[in-house]
């Protein structure tokens, strides 16, 4: 009897162990969008490696020395061309606006090393990029992780930066976990979504998917080619970008363009930058700070950036959440004219 119990149990664990390795090993196939190139796109061969495609906005009528970059949100997200047009009204202040996806999402290429896909790789080709631009100094636009990146660009390279634009900034690393309980102040009238970012990743997320970034992050081993990979992001950031909004019958339609493997990788070299805090708190650069109402990012990882920049502007957005340009496009617009009219 105990024999057939034995042999019961171990035909039992090794059903379990097959279904648990079928779940992680075939892959999966998602019902979603599929990227499309953009009408005007053009592409450049950094010397780091990347292939990176880009749009260029050119400035109307008295340019203005500095051109802006926009540096979009992710890790692993992309330029949309929602962006692309509502960016566009900045040329009608004579500004060169220029927008790209960073290397392995939208329409720039993809890393044969999915190792490659680091911060210092981002810090690079951003870098070079400014020194395309031929004018020594340029303005950042930094959307969540876009913003960090800008802090971390600047905290190496101050003197290249003009002017910042933070919207809706993500937390700087290292993390500093104590932040996550700093109050806003009574008179911000801050409030949550009514969607979060952990509700979406739950929805989204398999066992697949979590071995894949596990592969990804630990061993630089791609589980899933590139494909499955983007395709579950495009999935993912659907159900992400609910959180995104205050008004929840704006929900953004499903849209390509997410790197799976950059994000990935990104976010784990991200744990182990160096501080770059020590070089900012001197600075002079002008900055400006755009916060929505129900952005789902805490008010503490904001309130540090006016910490860190002593000459900021802050302007809380109503009825917007992270995505402050989808639900407020003209008060957006507006807060960057004024701001880099200034």
């Amino acid at each position: 009897m105990k024999k057939r119990i034995l042999a019961f149990l171990k035909y039992v664990l090794l059903l379990l162990l097959s279904f648990f390795l079928l779940k992680i090993f075939v892959p999966k196939n998602y019902s979603v969008p599929q990227l499309q190139k953009r009408a005007g796109t053009k592409f450049m061969d950094l010397q780091t490696g990347s292939r990176i495609g880009y749009t260029i906005l050119t400035g109307k009528g008295n340019k203005k020395p500095f051109p802006v970059i926009y540096l979009h949100g992710g890790p692993g997200g992309k330029v949309t061309d929602a962006t692309i047009e509502l960016l566009s009204n900045l040329t009608d202040d004579g500004y060169d606006v220029f927008l790209y996806d960073q290397i392995g999402s939208g329409q720039s290429g993809k890393l044969k090393n999915i190792a490659g896909y680091t911060v210092a790789r981002h810090l690079d080709d951003l870098q070079e990029i400014i020194k395309k631009t031929g004018k020594g100094k340029v303005i950042l636009i930094g959307q969540s992780w876009g913003a960090v990146l800008a802090v971390l660009f600047t905290a190496q390279n101050p003197n290249e930066i003009e002017k910042i634009i933070f919207t809706s900034p993500g937390p700087i690393y290292p993390y500093r976990k104590e932040l996550e309980s700093v109050k806003a102040p009574d008179s911000f009238h801050l409030k949550s979504p009514v969607f979060t970012n952990a509700g979406g990743n739950n929805k989204a997320g398999n066992l697949r998917t979590r071995a894949m970034a596990f592969f990804a992050a630990r061993f630089g081993i791609k589980l899933a080619p590139d494909k499955e990979a983007d395709d579950f992001e495009t999935y993912l950031n659907y159900e992400v970008d609910k959180s995104t909004l205050f008004d929840t019958s704006k929900i953004l339609k499903m849209s390509s363009g997410g790197g799976f493997y950059a994000r990935v990788i990104t976010f784990e070299s991200l744990l182990k930058v160096q501080d770059p805090r020590p070089k900012l708190n001197h600075l002079n650069i002008p900055v400006l700070v755009l916060k929505g109402q129900y952005d789902n990012q805490k008010w503490g990882f904001t309130n540090e950036y006016l910490e860190l920049f002593k000459n900021h502007q802050l302007e809380i957005i109503p009825n917007a959440g992270h995505y402050i340009s989808v639900e407020q496009p003209a008060l957006y617009i507006k807060s960057l004219r004024n701001f880099l009219t200034d």
